[in-house]
């Protein structure tokens, strides 16, 4: 502001004015008014607020005409100073009349432009001709996720408000720009109005985005990667070249690339410092500097362990996927070090790969695992009890050491006491024996079980020697081998082949001694152990036995087949999946046949909607007995929801089976049940829960069958 005095007209101020006036407009001001708006306005006093407070320590006194003194001995404590968070003024530009000029209608900086709403208060606009802006997609996608605007969502705010965020949003879009390779790029704020009711009450903010020239790259220093053995492979992983887009992201990328290529071709010590980015405006172009030293190629060497009374380091060796003399790679060390806390019997590992021998004449060098371990609890005591309509109450518990026999040589001992069931045994199992994953298993057991399809007192000792899937280790085949030797005695079923007998007096049980060599076999192309959503399992069993009971010894071969195929629809679309069951037994009658080694369906791994056990053919009283022949066949579709973020999946599911006395499936009986299920998707698998209907159900088959595991029906 500058007073002029002219001719005929008062002065703005009296030199004679009083003392407020004088302070608002000194003397100075009206002899060089021009010189006293260059100084600028002088600066205030600092407030209380701002300052110390000049009243610290002390209370005010109510005087008596205060409505409050008649409160004997009140007194109030000065308030602490207030905190004053800024926010950012808007300057008027001549279009902040929102009624009649609206800068998010029409965008003066660009011509027809692309404007993308995020929220109701915020929008980007970009440049509508092709090619302008390829990355805008991700570009959204990125600043959506740092917006403060968009964190805010669409709240209440003034202008003011708003401006502050639409600030820290401006540099935000420009650090993006900058990230994507545009240097020259602009964003352009602008505030207005609701478009709606063209009030200042709800006020909006859009950028506008010029990205302008994309900057290349010019040179690439990598350091003393060009003296690694097989460089060229190596340079070709950094897959960025001169003349490339600058993009911050796919150095990021091409970084960690290289850094898996150097750990995967025998560079266990390799360094690649920071990425450096030197932008030449005048070329358009940014020279990149990232210095890599690769510090010699080497070969595995030996596998140490830190605790060879506990994991010996031969043991450790055997169940590493490398052998010494083989190039380094760092996945397998990852890989043995996962297998070591697969075992269960360690709380941390930590591998360490320490040099033996340097590199020398062009020959890689010897670089030996140094493991450390730090022992788990290596005892557990586990209970658990329940009921079931079907098997009354149930008491289960076992102790086991996992490193009673060094190295993963376990023990466990087990026990159930039930309404049904009664069992003791004991179990030797060493891991990771005579190769990776293999396991061998020897078990003794006594039990009584009593149920409606046959009741058996039996005393067994069975030995297995396998190969199988675990959570952490699913794989494409797997295999078991093994023997049973087994003295049973059970209920004898109702005798089919002499249905017509009138032996007054059958008898009641019959003892049957058995010896088995069951085997297994699985291919596996399923993308998740709990939860497959792609990919096909065929799995094959046969098991040939010999039985003897009263005198008589037959031998058979039971044989079954599972099949499931998964198939999801679109990429986040239902999941179908089907499994076919077939079973047979060849070579015995049924009456010769242990009714506990017969086929039997029903249940929640079987046909739902039917008991355990309940589906085929029946005694007098109405027992089912099994029988040689076995089908199951099963359907289902695994639909995704919205519910708790997509955790949740609804199954409509049909299943039938069936089981006859002939050696081969006649499909003469079948039973078909048909529910709903509720699948909730965890870290560690789904939990389960189907209701079930018998569709075709016999007379004792219960109208509804509810089920609860952890894991799909298959």
């Amino acid at each position: 502001m500058a007073l002029v005095s002219q001719p005929g007209l008062a002065l703005a101020q009296d030199r004679d004015a009083n003392a407020e006036l004088e302070a608002l407009i000194p003397d100075e001001a009206l002899d060089d008014p021009e010189g006293w708006a260059a100084d600028g306005v002088p600066p205030e006093e600092p407030s209380p607020i701002d300052g110390p407070d000049p009243f610290e320590g002390e209370t005010i006194e109510l005087g008596p005409e205060s409505p409050l003194a008649e409160l004997p001995g009140l007194t109030l404590d000065w308030p602490d100073p207030l905190e004053l968070t800024p926010v950012e003024q808007v300057e008027d530009d001549g279009s902040a009349d929102f009624a009649n000029a609206n800068p998010l209608e029409s965008g003066p900086l660009l011509i027809d432009p692309v404007v993308i709403d995020l929220t109701e208060q915020l929008a980007l606009a970009f440049p509508s001709e092709t090619g302008a802006f390829p990355q805008q997609g991700e570009f959204v996608e990125q600043f959506a996720m740092l917006s403060s605007i968009e964190a805010y969502g669409d709240t209440e705010a003034n202008v003011g408000q708003l401006g502050a965020r639409a600030r820290e949003d401006q540099e935000i879009l420009n650090r993006l720009l900058r990230a994507y390779g545009y240097y020259d790029g602009e964003v352009i704020r602008e505030v207005g109005p609701n478009l709606i009711d063209g009030s200042d009450e709800r006020p909006q903010v859009r950028f506008n985005i010029l990205p302008g020239e994309r900057f290349r790259f010019g040179e690439i220093d990598l350091g003393d990667l060009a003296q690694a053995p097989d460089s060229q492979n190596l340079r070709r992983a950094f897959d960025l070249y001169p003349g490339d887009p600058v993009d911050s992201y796919d150095i990021l990328r091409e970084r960690g690339d290289l850094d898996t290529a150097l750990g995967n071709t025998g560079f266990p010590f390799a360094e690649i410092d920071g990425p450096e980015l030197l932008i030449d405006y005048a070329r358009t172009e940014g020279d990149l500097t990232m210095p890599v030293r690769p510090n010699g190629q080497y070969v595995f060497g030996s596998v140490v362990s830190d605790k060879p009374g506990f994991l010996s380091s031969d043991h450790l060796a055997s169940i590493a996927r490398f052998e010494p003399g083989d190039l380094y790679q760092r996945d397998l060390e990852l890989d043995l070090r996962r297998a070591i806390i697969a075992t269960g019997l360690v709380s941390s590992v930590t591998i360490t790969p320490v040099e033996d021998e340097a590199p020398t004449d062009g020959k890689p060098g010897v670089v030996n695992m140094n493991v450390g371990l730090t022992e788990a609890k290596l005892r557990t005591i586990t209970g658990a009890i329940g009921y079931g309509t079907e098997e009354g109450f149930r008491l289960a518990g076992s102790w086991e050491h996992r490193n009673l026999f060094p190295p993963e040589g376990a023990l466990r001992v087990r026990g159930v006491a039930g309404t049904q069931e009664q069992l003791l045994g004991v179990t030797f199992r060493k891991s990771n024996f005579g190769g990776r994953d293999r396991i061998l298993t020897l078990d003794a057991f006594a039990s009584s079980l009593d149920n409606r399809a046959f009741a058996a007192d039996t005393a067994g000792f069975i030995g297995t020697y396998e190969q199988l899937s675990t959570l952490l280790f699913q794989k494409p085949f797997s295999w078991s081998i093994g023997f049973e030797l087994v003295a049973s005695d059970e209920r004898l079923a109702f005798d089919i082949d002499n249905s017509d007998s009138t032996d007054p007096d059958p008898p009641a049980r019959q003892a049957y001694f058995v010896a088995a060599l069951p085997g297994y076999a699985q291919i596996d192309t399923s993308d998740d152990l709990l939860n497959p959503t792609s990919g096909f399992r065929v799995g094959v069993r046969a098991s040939p036995e010999v039985s003897s009971t009263k005198g008589v010894q037959s031998f058979y071969v039971r044989n079954e087949v599972d099949a499931s195929y998964y198939r999801q629809i679109g990429d986040n679309g239902p999941i179908l999946a089907g499994r076919v069951g077939l079973g047979s037994i060849n070579g015995a009658s049924l009456d010769n046949i242990a009714p506990s080694r017969r086929f039997f369906a029903g249940g929640g791994g079987s046909v739902r909607g039917y008991g355990y056990r309940e589906i085929g053919p029946r005694d007098e009283s109405g027992d089912p007995i099994g029988g040689r022949s076995l089908v199951e066949l099963s359907a289902e579709a695994r639909i995704p929801t919205p519910l708790f973020d997509g955790a949740v999946q609804v199954v409509p599911f049909v299943d039938a089976g069936s089981v006859g006395t002939e050696e081969y499936p006649d499909f003469d009986d079948i039973r078909i049940g048909a529910g709903v299920g509720v699948r909730y998707l965890t870290g560690f698998g789904p939990l389960r829960l189907d209701v079930a209907f018998p569709v075709t159900p016999r007379p004792g088959d219960s109208f509804v069958a509810v089920y609860v595991s952890l894991g799909q029906a298959f």
